[in-house]
């Protein structure tokens, strides 16, 4: 949808005001240079053949100023020389007294009369200064971009859909039930006579929630798109100025618009900027701050303005709604709340073909198995997945892009670029290899809905010196205590090879005790699965839901209930590396003959990585442990 810009053509009257001060302050400028018409030009001379001549008593009269002194001689010393002369006057006490001794006469020079232009300049000039600084400042505020005054002025863009860049539901996938909800607004838009008829009221507000990249600004699109209507889009920080009432300012004008251009749509994108509870740490509501007075008004703005004939919904997005203000979220605000989440295998599916059409994939290529690679993708992850293979193909020359290329794109999302450069000395190398074969061993024969698909040494990202790729082979929404327990062998499978080819540990297994430890920890403490603490939550479930971030803080227990809590966590991760060491001893033959082909080949996947694991065994022991 292209953004409409303001094409006013500038002020011609102004500029020829401007035109004209500046030709009057020139001429102000010249006529203080040039010689005063009131003045007449004499000749100057030393201030010492002044003093002489006076002495001489050749001087009739004179006229002091701090500026010259100009006399008049009583003979000129030669025919046709001037009889007036002029001099620079010195501090001389004595200068007084000498005139009247030699009988001059002497006084202050008479005022000079302004020449008629500088008059004129002087009355003319400074009210065109005012004038131009007033018309400079009008436009500036009406104008509204860029202006001086503009910073009250909404910065939202409007889009108006065309059909060359109108964005529909069909360009946007792997969010049905979102859609579904949208529907009902694009017909509230189109026909909102039909609603108003039998006595419905038209909603508000529609607040989007998801996590980020998941569609929500490109659905607001569509929502537009459909509908046919112009779309005002701005985002929640730029309400929100260092100008105390600006922010205020800025919802009543963008408001005022929506109402001119009804129906339309008014989208606000990380509505959590302006819209944040305004009750403390405390639950004392807060100071009278800019951004408490921007979300005040437009609290004040949903409640105010009419949707009888020509509706205005406001659209929002946030990825923090539980941070939101409990005003904002109550019924004749945000009337609905829409849940625009990660898509599932289907709906990866539906992406990528939307943005397999925008690049020319080669014969072959199936899209499936991406899509099933990509568990836990959002939209704009898998946008930039099918960009990335574009660019690898683009790279090396090939005129299409092939499912290699897409392949390698999910392991730069997922690992990071690869390293070559980062050269590995033989002893690190080997200890490497046993590392990513013992998560490769162990990981193949937990239960669970992921397989190892790929075993490599070649470094990727900051800190991987080498990685095991186990993708999922079918959609899993839930997990078992089994399942959780087998992810925490897996992860100690690596360490566990290093103790049994090496008999000593290193730090490349960091990040797996990290995993390891966050997992056993949730499992206890989040979903309940000990059986010495029983069904009980030991986290509180704080922060945002949809971006993630540190684990979730204890809730206050005693000292014993603690150290339980620490007891358990270290059982579940002792079992799980028995386990783990179990397995690896039983298949220590093939851990070596894995090894040595990887150490060769620095890579293996595909259906040699198949055959090779498929000959690993479970022991009973580890079977016990489970």
């Amino acid at each position: 949808m292209p953004i409409r810009k303001d094409d006013t053509p500038p002020n011609r009257r102004l500029g020829l005001v401007n035109l004209l001060l500046i030709g009057f302050g020139v001429l102000l400028l010249v006529s203080s240079f040039l010689p005063n018409q009131g003045m007449q030009q004499v000749p100057r001379v030393p201030y010492s053949l002044f003093v002489s001549q006076v002495d001489d008593g050749n001087v009739r009269r004179a006229y002091i100023t701090q500026e010259q002194i100009r006399y008049e001689l009583k003979e000129a010393p030669a025919e046709g020389a001037p009889s007036v002369l002029a001099t620079t006057p010195i501090f001389d006490m004595d200068l007084p007294k000498r005139l009247e001794e030699h009988g001059v006469e002497f006084a202050a020079a008479p005022p000079q009369k302004p020449s008629f232009i500088t008059t004129a300049l002087s009355w003319i000039v400074p009210p065109l200064i005012f004038i131009l600084v007033l018309q400079f400042f009008a436009r500036r505020s009406m104008g509204g971009a860029q202006g001086a005054l503009s910073f009250t002025k909404s910065k939202a863009k409007v889009y108006v859909p065309d059909e060359e860049s109108r964005v529909t539901f069909a360009d946007v996938a792997g969010v049905d039930e979102a859609k579904q909800e949208l529907t009902e607004i694009v017909d509230f838009l189109k026909s909102s006579e039909r609603y108003t008829a039998i006595g419905a009221r038209i909603p508000k507000g529609v607040l989007l929630v998801g996590p980020p990249g998941t569609g929500k600004t490109l659905l607001s699109k569509a929502v537009a798109g459909e509908a046919g209507v112009p779309f005002f889009i701005i985002s929640g920080s730029e309400f929100v100025e260092l100008f105390v009432g600006a922010g205020a300012a800025r919802v009543r004008d963008l408001f005022e618009e929506a109402k001119k251009k009804a129906p339309c749509i008014i989208f606000i994108d990380e509505l959590d900027a302006i819209g944040k509870s305004r009750a403390g740490s405390m639950g004392v509501v807060g100071g009278n701050d800019e951004r408490e007075q921007t979300l005040n008004q437009l609290l004040t703005e949903m409640d105010g303005f009419a949707a009888k004939d020509k509706p205005v919904i406001v659209l929002a997005a946030t990825n923090q709604p539980e941070t939101l203000d409990a005003a904002l979220l109550r019924p004749g605000r945000f009337d609905r709340q829409v849940l625009v989440d990660r898509p599932d295998l289907s709906g990866r599916k539906t992406i990528l073909d939307i943005y397999a059409r925008k690049v020319k994939l080669a014969p072959g290529v199936d899209l499936d198995k991406i899509a099933q690679a990509t568990s836990g993708f959002a939209g704009a992850d898998l946008a930039n997945l099918v960009n990335e293979g574009a660019l690898l193909a683009a790279r090396a020359m090939r005129t299409s892009v092939e499912q290699g290329d897409l392949n390698e794109a999910i392991e730069r999302v997922v690992a990071g670029l690869e390293k070559k450069s980062r050269v590995l000395q033989p002893d690190e190398k080997k200890v490497v290899a046993y590392h990513e074969v013992g998560h490769a061993i162990v990981g193949h024969l937990m239960p669970g809905g992921s397989k190892v698909a790929k075993i490599s040494i070649v470094p990727r990202g900051m800190a991987a010196l080498g990685y095991t790729l186990q993708l999922p082979t079918e959609e899993r929404f839930l997990n078992s205590k089994e399942d959780l327990e087998g992810q925490i062998a897996t992860l100690l499978g690596g360490r566990s090879a290093e103790e049994i080819v090496f008999g000593e540990v290193t730090t490349g297994a960091a990040n797996d005790l990290q995993r390891a430890t966050d997992i056993a920890e949730q499992m206890v403490g989040t979903y309940g699965m000990s059986d010495v603490l029983g069904p009980l939550a030991y986290d509180k479930q704080g922060g945002s839901r949809f971006l993630g971030g540190a684990n979730n803080p204890r809730r206050v227990v005693s000292d014993a209930t603690a150290q339980a809590i620490d007891k358990e966590v270290r059982t579940l991760v002792d079992r799980a590396h028995d386990r783990a060491l179990s397995i690896l001893r039983h298949n220590r033959d093939l851990m070596e003959s894995i090894s040595q082909q990887i150490l060769e080949k620095e890579v293996i996947e595909g259906d040699d990585l198949k055959s090779l694991l498929s000959s690993s065994v479970m022991p009973e022991d580890a079977q016990a442990i489970a």
